[in-house]
């Protein structure tokens, strides 16, 4: 019989026990492949093409419209920003 080594690490964003054939790690911390998304528009990442603050995850055109264009870590995001894959709608968040 078969069996699958497991970890005893936790996904940081669902909690669930990360096997290593679906395992992911960025900033110190471990994912699920499925787990690793933009805290914003929920877009799967990848390592090559994330940026993170206070441990929240985002894709680089939210991470560059939120922190970066406003040129401060407090502003929220407001109107709407063409991705390479997608269109994000219209939102207000604060973090």
């Amino acid at each position: 019989m078969a069996t699958f080594a497991g970890t005893t690490e936790k996904c940081k964003a669902c909690e669930k026990t990360v096997y290593l054939v679906d395992q992911l790690a960025a900033d110190n911390k471990v994912y699920h492949k499925a787990c690793f998304r933009c805290h914003h528009c929920k877009g799967t990442l990848k390592l090559s093409n994330y940026s993170s603050f206070e441990g929240v995850l985002y894709c680089k055109p939210h991470f560059d419209q939120l922190f970066k264009m406003t040129g401060s870590l407090d502003k929220s995001f407001e109107g709407s920003i063409n991705c390479s894959d997608h269109y994000c709608f219209s939102v207000l968040y604060y973090l």
